[in-house]
């Protein structure tokens, strides 16, 4: 009975899951089969009238849109400034998280707490200061401008993260590295980095989704030689109303390389969050 009980307790679980993950990708296949229409189907009917006329599909949109110098520039923009941000990001913070963790240096503790406090600064403070300062130096309008935007606000939690995480490092396997005669930059990339895989590919994902998705940042410090492929889009929604020809397609194909990182990455992102959540 209790055996039943189980089994009928787990059946119901995975089907309320599967039910609500059904209702999740709903608008992620409604977009899709948007995408996959004209403008003159898309005003005569919702998406769900493909079902009715499989006609309507066809990949006429993601050949205009790709043909589009414009959105194809900022999609490679989009890459510029998300990978090298967050490759910067995850490197600069995992070696101050191991300073930060395992180093004794003068004022280790109040600078830390400098760090821990810049997590409470909206960003919208800074964006009219560093416009500015980026604009003495050359940056402003620029895709390293973006970059070191997202690297400097990006750092503080990503300090943090790692920080908390390599402190959770047993203490006796660095002491016995350090008897074997391991340098601190050997300790640090042939141990700290391996053990602490999972938080740097948390922090990773983390870091690429806000930047590849960021547009406020974006609209002030990039122009139209830089944009991203969100303010891409934007204009195509000031321009042209509601060009659903355009966006749909764009809008997808703005999804699709976040979503494939995530799976790419999503074993190690599992062990991140599940790490230290049992002793």
């Amino acid at each position: 009975m209790n055996a039943l009980r189980r089994h009928l307790g787990s059946g119901i679980v995975q089907a309320f899951l599967v039910l609500v993950g059904l209702v999740w990708m709903t608008p992620l296949a409604g977009l899709f089969l948007s995408s996959l229409r004209s403008a003159e189907d898309t005003a005569e009917g919702g998406w769900w009238t493909v079902f009715a006329s499989p006609g309507q599909l066809s990949f006429d949109n993601y050949a205009s849109l790709l043909g589009n110098a414009g959105i194809t520039q900022a999609f490679w923009n989009t890459v510029l400034i998300s990978v090298p941000t967050t490759v910067l990001v995850v490197v600069l913070a995992a070696l101050a998280g191991y300073a930060f963790a395992w180093l004794d240096f003068p004022g280790r503790d109040a600078v830390f707490l400098v760090v821990v406090a810049l997590l409470v600064v909206p960003v919208q403070i800074g964006l009219l200061p560093v416009a500015k300062l980026f604009g003495q130096l050359g940056l402003f309008g620029t895709i390293p401008g973006v970059v070191l935007f997202h690297v400097a606000y990006g750092l503080p939690f990503a300090v943090f993260l790692l920080r908390n995480y390599f402190v959770e490092i047993p203490k006796e396997m660095l002491e016995a590295a350090r008897m074997d005669g391991g340098s601190e930059w050997r300790i640090f990339t042939r141990l700290v980095v391996p053990v602490g895989r999972p938080a740097l590919a948390s922090l990773a994902i983390f870091q690429f989704l806000w930047v590849w998705n960021d547009m406020l940042v974006a609209l002030l410090f990039a122009d139209s030689s830089s944009q991203p492929l969100t303010v891409a889009l934007q204009s195509q929604i000031r321009q042209f109303g509601s060009n659903i020809d355009v966006l749909a397609p764009g809008a997808f194909l703005s999804l699709v390389v976040p979503v494939a990182v995530f799976f790419a990455f999503q074993k190690h992102f599992v062990q991140g969050v599940m790490a230290g959540s049992v002793k």
